[in-house]
């Protein structure tokens, strides 16, 4: 099972220039929350991966790309070069977290069946977009407002959404 874990701002702005366009550690400290349970295994496109700076801790790095004399020596790091070769992860009853790029979260939200969402309040310079969620697909499990504060500037929502069931 895939679920993506995502922030974006009030017109599905998820990025800019290979970086967030915000800081919110309230958001970060959710991330790691989520990607630390379950399967603790994040999906994600060889320029994310390149983004994080380091192999974070505690979980599995599954990396897809086109890049096939890309190479990384760590034994949390799996290089995939064809979306088929997830295909174990998309069957799984375990779920799997799709952390980005825009082209991965384009490639695979048909595939996708929950939704952990930072929802930043504002309009934002960047470049990179999340698809379009359609919310006649998708039923909220979950919505609470984040602290705004000193460190987290913004206001926000982490909102939890589930694909609703067809038939």
């Amino acid at each position: 099972m895939l679920g993506i874990i995502v922030a974006t701002d009030s017109n599905n702005l998820i990025g800019r220039d290979n970086s967030l366009p915000w800081h919110l550690p309230n958001d970060l400290k959710k991330f790691k929350d989520i990607t630390s349970s379950g399967s603790k295994t994040m999906i994600m496109g060889r320029k994310t991966f390149e983004s994080l700076k380091k192999v974070l801790p505690g979980r599995k790095h599954v990396i897809l790309t086109r890049n096939a004399n890309l190479h990384i020596q760590d034994e949390n790091v799996v290089i995939l070069h064809n979306v088929d070769e997830l295909t174990p992860y998309i069957n799984s009853k375990e779920e799997y977290y799709l952390i980005g790029g825009g082209e991965i979260f384009e490639l695979l939200f048909p595939y996708v069946e929950k939704i952990y969402l930072t929802l930043v309040e504002g309009n934002f310079e960047g470049s990179v977009y999340l698809p379009n969620i359609d919310m006649n697909d998708w039923q909220i499990i979950n919505e609470e407002n984040g602290i705004v504060d000193e460190k987290n500037k913004y206001a926000h929502k982490f909102i939890t959404l589930i694909k609703k069931k067809r038939g």
